[in-house]
């Protein structure tokens, strides 16, 4: 029975599976797995080093631009007007933020944002969004103690406007991303822009910069602009002219002080005005630069031009006499009219009493090109070449189209359109004896060479006439400065509108010269429609000049030129004097 069991035994031995060669297979396997892990760490140890360290230097490293800040903008005296202040900027990463309720809510608390934007921000899967930017230090502060993951701040450059409206309308302002978009800044962007630098930066893994590797480049600051501007004159004409507009409920106003022997723009305001620090908006036209955009005809103010075009002629003098009987004259089809009949007078008398019939006789005696030329040479019908954005031409109609009445009439500023500065570079010329200047808001360091367009000679009389103006029998007594000899004229004229010119509307008008002995200043003043009683220039805009520039001759210590004979005191004896 053993031996039966044990052949049974060997038997069913013989008949089991064998598990030795899946046994070398699952040992062979393993060995080459294991042989391919050696491989491959050697591989990325010894073979890869280099690969491995730039991909997680890409994890962790990163370069960021760094901002540079704008120039400065400064007035001749080095005053800023425009300064570039480093704010913060709050930054996030959806992705990584945890946009919870309580969130939310807190960041929405701090930067005063509307919930429902930023769960929509977050929700965006960006991985890059701007919260809110150029915020107040304290605001920063509140946002750098919260530690918030994927919520980070950067430094950008905010524009700051020392003047505020003052200024606004020369300076201009930029954008939230620093880009000029109105006046000089607009006018001189590449200039005063920077170039941004770049850094190596490490950051965490919420995005927060933790160390500051390399300094890649270097960040350069723009350049600064000096302007002609003074910021005195600047406040004292702003503050005049606004006191002005108020006074007489005009729609607006305009002023241009220049330096005639320069052509340096020393000041230009406008009403209304903007603070460029806040919110603006072109409501009503005020980020419009009136004393260069906005056009006008000039009126009375034009007719000592007409009296120099005459005179380089030959044919007139300051006592040349004119007859202007009965008030008025028939030109075609229309009349022209005088305020009253001033009978037989000289062509000082027409500058004097502003003599519409005066000035037209005196426009007609010239061939119509000769006039027009003269007009052309002062600038009108082509800009000032300021650089200002959006400066207009004005309109000059050409010789060839005029008739006899539209001759006559451009004598005394009708039919033709012109700006405040315009305007004050044509009288500067007469102040320059002679000599047109170029106009700048730079300040110049070698003023260019002028260009002579009449004689000194005719310059200095009509300047001396124009200085009888400002008499006691004048039509502007109240541009008399105390101390200084003045000339000017004053200029009221009814403002067109569709169809004619209105009975109503009048633009109030001043443009002077001073001192007249030694002429350096020139300013233009246009009140735009007063709605009070009294709408003449003489009583409107000319006494804004006699507040602004007698002022500004003393503080650009200009001595006096008018003599002064003192009468003595009367002794007082027995009550009496």
């Amino acid at each position: 029975m053993a031996k039966k069991r044990n052949r049974q035994q060997q038997a069913e031995a013989k008949k089991a599976p064998s598990y030795q060669a899946r046994r070398f297979f699952v040992i062979g396997m393993l060995a080459l797995a294991f042989a391919a892990l050696i491989w491959r760490s050697v591989d990325r140890q010894v073979f890869e080093t280099a690969f491995l360290q730039e991909q997680g230097e890409m994890r962790y490293l990163r370069n960021i631009t760094v901002s540079a800040g704008r120039g400065m903008i400064t007035d001749r005296n080095g005053e800023p007007l425009a300064i570039s202040t480093p704010v913060k900027t709050v930054t996030a990463n959806p992705r990584l933020v945890s946009a919870s309720h309580e969130t939310i809510g807190t960041l929405s608390s701090v930067l005063d944002l509307n919930p429902d934007r930023l769960k929509n921000l977050f929700a965006s899967g960006k991985g890059f969004v701007y919260l809110k930017r150029r915020i107040n230090p304290d605001t920063a502060k509140q946002i750098e103690d919260l530690q918030l993951q994927g919520v980070t701040m950067h430094t950008e450059f905010r524009r700051y406007y020392p003047s505020g409206e003052v200024m606004s309308h020369i300076v201009g302002f930029t954008n939230i991303d620093d880009q000029g978009q109105e006046g000089l800044e607009l006018t001189y962007d590449d200039w005063l822009s920077g170039t941004p630098g770049a850094k190596q930066v490490i950051k965490d893994g919420t995005g927060r910069v933790v160390e500051n590797v390399e300094n890649i480049a270097s960040p350069k600051p723009g350049n600064d602009l000096v302007l002609s501007v003074d910021r005195r004159l600047q406040f004292l004409a702003y503050r005049e002219l606004k006191a002005a507009v108020t006074k007489h409920r005009a729609r607006s106003g305009s002023a241009v002080i220049l330096d005639a022997q320069t052509g340096e723009i020393l000041a230009m305001v406008n009403r209304p005005s903007y603070n460029p620090n806040s919110r603006r908006d072109n409501r009503n036209g005020r980020l419009r630069n009136r004393a260069v955009t906005d056009v006008f005809e000039p009126g009375s103010t034009v007719k000592p031009l007409t009296v120099a075009a005459a005179m380089e002629q030959g044919r007139f003098q300051a006592d040349t006499p004119i007859d202007v009987n009965p008030g008025q004259m028939r030109v075609g089809r229309y009349l022209v009219r005088d305020k009253r009949n001033y009978g037989m007078i000289d062509v000082a008398t027409v500058l004097k009493k502003s003599s519409n019939v005066g000035a037209s006789k005196i426009a007609l005696s010239m061939q119509p090109e000769t006039l027009w030329s003269f007009y052309a040479s002062l600038g009108f019908g082509t800009p000032s070449d300021s650089l200002f954005p959006g400066e207009s031409s004005g309109r000059l109609p050409h010789f060839s189209d005029w008739s006899s009445f539209e001759q006559a009439t451009l004598s005394f500023g009708y039919g033709l359109s012109v700006t405040p500065l315009q305007l004050a570079r044509s009288y500067a010329a007469l102040a320059n004896d002679g000599i047109i200047m170029p106009v700048s808001l730079l300040k110049l360091e070698n003023p260019a060479k002028g260009q002579r367009i009449m004689r000194r000679r005719t310059a200095r009389t009509v300047v001396k006439m124009l200085e009888s103006v400002v008499g006691n029998d004048g039509t502007a007594p109240l541009a008399a400065i105390p101390g200084y000899r003045v000339a000017g004229k004053t200029g009221t004229a009814k403002k067109s509108v569709a169809g004619g010119y209105a009975e109503d509307k009048y633009l109030s008008l001043f443009v002077g010269i001073a001192p007249v002995s030694n002429p350096r200043l020139v300013m233009a003043v246009l009140i735009n429609e007063p709605g009070g009683k009294e709408f003449y220039g003489g009583k409107v805009a000319a006494p804004v000049f006699s507040k602004v520039m007698g002022d500004a001759l003393r503080i650009l210590n200009i001595p006096p030129d008018r003599q002064y004979t003192q009468k003595p005191l009367l002794a007082v004896t027995g009550g009496r004097q």
